[in-house]
């Protein structure tokens, strides 16, 4: 089970806008790290206006962001661009050293980072061996490759521990 719960998020959400940005940042959180593709827009695609807007509503907030993927530069940078956001590029998720290159470009700690990605093998469990709080949300689209699609078959397995491990929880705290 020790290594199941390397493989939970802290948070699990229906997609990137429902998380509560100002709570976060309210309980101390400065920089948000990133996934793209699946989490931010759809596999392959451009940063579109609501992409512009909802990053710059992060630095209104007064959020730091970095965009961390597998990808290459090539797919990476014009999207890190368009948002206005520093980027780390084949990142080699789930190592942490990805993530930990990402906190030292924002200079930030791990305890004022989150991150935010769509896949539990390499996203999630990469935020939680490099310490820093993970947040799930649901792919964007549900057209992926191939190596892509048998690992949703083995997260389904993993969600369905996570929630009921979070059944759990809840179950005490009404206790």
């Amino acid at each position: 089970m020790i290594f199941m719960n390397k493989l939970f998020p802290d948070l699990y959400k229906k997609d990137i806008y429902e998380i509560d940005y100002k709570g976060m940042y309210e309980k101390g959180y400065r920089a948000i790290l990133f996934d793209i593709d699946n989490t931010l827009t759809t596999h392959g695609t451009k940063a579109d206006r609501s992409n512009v807007d909802f990053f710059k509503s992060l630095r209104e907030i007064g959020f730091k962001t970095c965009l961390i993927s597998n990808n290459k530069e090539k797919r990476v940078s014009p999207f890190a661009k368009a948002v206005g956001s520093p980027y780390i590029y084949k990142a080699d998720k789930p190592s942490k050293k990805g993530y930990i290159k990402a906190m030292n470009t924002l200079n930030v700690k791990r305890e004022q980072t989150f991150f935010v990605g769509d896949q539990i093998f390499t996203d999630i469990w990469g935020a939680n061996n490099a310490g820093v709080y993970s947040v799930l949300v649901d792919p964007i689209s549900p057209k992926e490759e191939i190596q892509i699609v048998i690992k949703r078959f083995f997260e389904r397995i993993v969600l369905f521990f996570y929630k009921i491990k979070i059944d759990k929880v809840k179950k005490n705290d009404k206790c």
